[in-house]
């Protein structure tokens, strides 16, 4: 029987922070181990217990946290996934990964992985469309990072434009394919 796959699910501060929910129970019933790394911010949108509950496995917030053994928490995270997934990835994270970075747990695991990393924008339409943002997707993609969406939706703000997370359909849909 193959072993099961492992995918480190990031969470940043978004609003779609909930739709994390839903990522991880449909990875979850197709028997995927998710752990969760969220971002400091990403816990004024959603709780670390409700996304610990759902994975079933203990939440990483902390860079610093000790250990359970003694390799450090966000290498031993790294060497362990098959797929690192970004859903929602801020404006902010994007930035911070493709200026190299590395200055809480979820950077440094990105920073440290071997194993492809999936990124689900979102964010306002003015902040996609920005030419920072858009020259640091290039830059990651350039460096082998992929992307979901993200699609044209309600956005907060009021205003319909491009911004919005991708379905979670299509977000399981392309995680399942980097998997294979």
């Amino acid at each position: 029987m193959p072993e099961p796959k492992e995918i480190i699910l990031g969470v940043t501060a978004s609003i779609a922070a909930y739709k994390a929910c839903e990522v991880i129970n449909r990875l979850r019933e197709r028997k995927v181990n998710v752990t969760v790394v969220m971002t400091k911010d990403a816990e004024e949108f959603i709780t670390p217990l409700t996304l610990q509950t759902l994975s079933g496995n203990k939440i990483v917030r902390d860079l610093f946290a000790l250990p359970e053994n003694v390799d450090p928490l966000h290498i031993s995270l790294a060497d362990k996934a098959n797929l690192v997934l970004i859903a929602p990835a801020t404006a902010n994270i994007i930035a911070r990964l493709a200026a190299g970075i590395a200055d809480d747990a979820l950077t440094c695991l990105c920073l440290s992985t071997r194993a492809p990393i999936l990124i689900c924008p979102a964010m306002n339409e003015k902040m996609f469309k920005h030419k920072i943002t858009q020259e640091n997707i290039a830059r990651l993609k350039k460096a082998g990072f992929r992307f979901v969406g993200p699609r044209k939706g309600h956005l907060v703000c009021g205003e319909r434009g491009i911004g919005h997370l991708a379905d979670v359909e299509e977000i399981i849909g392309q995680t399942l394919k980097v998997l294979k």
